[in-house]
């Protein structure tokens, strides 16, 4: 039997810490690996604006929610959410490679989603790029539609899940 995926708040005044700035750096560095493989970037170091979040994911994320997954006390994922006007948007989300299809990713949005309900938020809304079929498949099974875009590159997805 599959271990069960629980999910919290990140305690990143310590003991979440080290495991978010990890996550955080995983995440960073796929997609920008991903948007040199689009066109998108150039290879380099991590830009700096996405640097600072590994860095100090206290500073970064003041004032949002981080959530942590975790299965048999092993943080597996994580996602990023903060207010964005009526709605909550989710700015990070990821997955680590071993807590892939366990369940992690849905037990994160299922979070965020009762956490924006909670907040009377009227939705939760994302931007995803296009590439990410993946992703795109897991919003879309969890209720998420397309929505008009809010970002100004065009290849980003924008979806929502109506509260």
């Amino acid at each position: 039997m599959r271990a069960s995926v629980t999910v919290r708040p990140a305690h990143l005044d310590g003991p979440d810490l080290a495991a978010v700035a990890s996550m955080l750096a995983a995440y960073h560095a796929q997609t920008e690996r991903e948007k040199v493989e689009q066109g998108l970037a150039e290879p380099g170091p991590l830009p700096e604006r996405y640097a600072v979040e590994v860095r100090d994911p206290a500073m970064s994320f003041d004032g949002a929610d981080v959530l942590v997954a975790e299965r048999e006390r092993a943080a597996i994922g994580m996602a990023v959410t903060h207010r964005a006007g009526s709605d909550v948007e989710l700015k990070r989300l990821w997955v680590a490679p071993t807590g892939r299809r366990s369940g992690a990713g849905s037990a994160l949005l299922a979070d965020a989603a009762e956490r924006a309900r909670a907040l009377d938020a009227t939705g939760l809304r994302l931007s995803v790029w296009d590439w990410r079929t993946d992703a795109l498949a897991l919003y879309r099974r969890q209720g998420f539609v397309e929505a008009p875009s809010w970002e100004s590159r065009a290849q980003l997805v924008c979806l929502r899940l109506p509260l």
